[in-house]
């Protein structure tokens, strides 16, 4: 009986630690160096709206545009395909001739 009472104990301390966890990481950062490792993030989230790189330099612009025109070469695409979506696949059905069946027939002597 004091045995599962006690592990009853456990679980509601267990429980109420994970609660104040999750409700301390929804707060405002106490510690300066979180906080500002939070507002890098946020900032870091704004310049890379659209998918676009954070603070390209020329040179990883270039190099950027070359590595995708190697894909493309390789690749079959080129300018008017859409590379980033999924192919679409067709198939024939095959053309088969017709079975003779007296071609199949075992000739008669």
């Amino acid at each position: 009986m004091l045995t599962s009472s006690l592990m009853g104990g456990l679980r509601a301390a267990r429980a109420s630690v994970m609660v104040t966890r999750n409700l301390a990481a929804t707060q405002k950062a106490v510690d300066p160096i979180q906080q500002l490792f939070l507002d890098k993030i946020r900032e870091y989230k704004q310049k890379s709206a659209g998918g676009k790189l954070v603070d390209p330099s020329p040179n990883i612009e270039k190099e950027l545009k070359t590595e995708l025109e190697k894909l493309e070469r390789q690749f079959g695409g080129g300018s008017g395909v859409d590379m980033t979506s999924f192919p679409a696949f067709k198939f024939e059905e095959p053309k088969l001739d017709p079975i003779d069946e007296q071609a199949a027939a075992p000739a008669k002597k």
